[in-house]
């Protein structure tokens, strides 16, 4: 395991990586930081406020960011990082944020509108709002006219039809709790959703069917796929990656819990050089509970935000 020291102030999030450009989209509370993949920084996109993630348009030349403090999407060229533009968004909290090649459009999940804004990639005009009833979390596109979005609480995932805007079908999760990071198996249509209570749960993309549970660590806020070594990887704030091997479409057997570091909870996968990256950062001690902050959370060093990088 290598890691890339960054610094800087600031939370973190969802990182996206662009492997054709050999960049790294890395979301810093009010700002997206730009590396290349050895941690060399490029540029940084600004007027984030609350930046969860962010979308990438290689052959429009733009990337979208979600700001779930100003509830806005950003409007960036990719090739130059500047800034065009901002579409408000038509919910609370845009959080996760999805490209979807199919229909040239942009999903924004907003967490506490429990719903999602969609506007077409090319012109930044919206075209419509999904409603849920429910939180959304993290989501992933067919590139066949669906996408797919996990809902909170109940733990379900909706259905979206991607051009008619509307849901589909919903389905549970049980016996996962808390649902949170997803990624998309195209070839053998398959979902690898993680959850709060120690699951990964598989599901068939055309019934819903959950056709394996395999046990991951505590903490998951990502899962990834790689398809070309048919692994799937849960990345765990307790400080461990989830390494599970698919052995057929309805099989998968855990291989190891790979030691990474505590809060590395979110990732970023590779699939060229099979390589993933994981934000974190060094913490002290967590503060006693109040009754503002019943849970609170560590106190990050300053300056000691990094990105680990775990294969070849």
């Amino acid at each position: 395991m290598k890691t890339l020291p960054v610094g800087e102030a600031g939370g973190w999030d969802y990182v996206t990586l662009d492997s054709s450009a050999k960049r790294l989209y890395v979301p810093r509370s009010d700002r997206v930081l730009v590396l290349d993949v050895d941690g060399k920084t490029l540029g940084e996109i600004r007027g984030t406020g609350g930046v969860h993630g962010v979308a990438l348009a290689p052959g429009l030349d733009r990337g979208f960011t979600s700001n779930g403090r100003s509830n806005t999407i950003t409007i960036f060229r990719l090739s130059s990082l500047e800034v065009l533009g901002q579409a408000k968004a038509t919910g609370e909290g845009p959080d996760a944020i999805l490209f979807d090649p199919a229909t040239t459009r942009v999903f924004c999940f907003n967490g506490r509108g429990k719903n999602a804004t969609v506007f077409d990639a090319t012109t930044g005009n919206a075209v419509g709002t999904i409603p849920f009833g429910q939180k959304p979390e993290f989501a992933a596109t067919d590139g066949k006219g669906h996408v797919f979005v996990n809902l909170e609480d109940p733990a379900e995932v909706a259905v979206i039809d991607a051009k008619k805007l509307t849901v589909e079908q919903r389905w549970p999760l049980a016996p996962l709790q808390d649902p949170t990071g997803m990624a998309i198996d195209l070839k053998h249509n398959r979902l690898f959703i993680v959850g709060g209570n120690k699951l990964m749960a598989v599901l068939d993309t055309g019934t819903g069917k959950i056709v394996a549970t395999p046990a991951i660590g505590a903490g998951a806020d990502a899962a990834a796929y790689d398809p070309e070594l048919g692994l799937a990887f849960s990345s765990n704030g307790e400080g461990t990656l989830t390494v599970i091997r698919q052995e057929g479409p309805d099989r998968y057997i855990v291989l190891e819990q790979a030691p990474t570091k505590r809060g590395a909870r979110t990732m970023a996968l590779d699939e060229k050089t099979h390589r993933i990256y994981l934000p974190t950062a060094e913490f002290g001690p967590t503060p006693a509970p109040t009754a503002e902050a019943p849970r609170p959370r560590p106190t990050m060093t300053p300056g000691s935000f990094q990105i680990l990088v775990v294969g070849r």
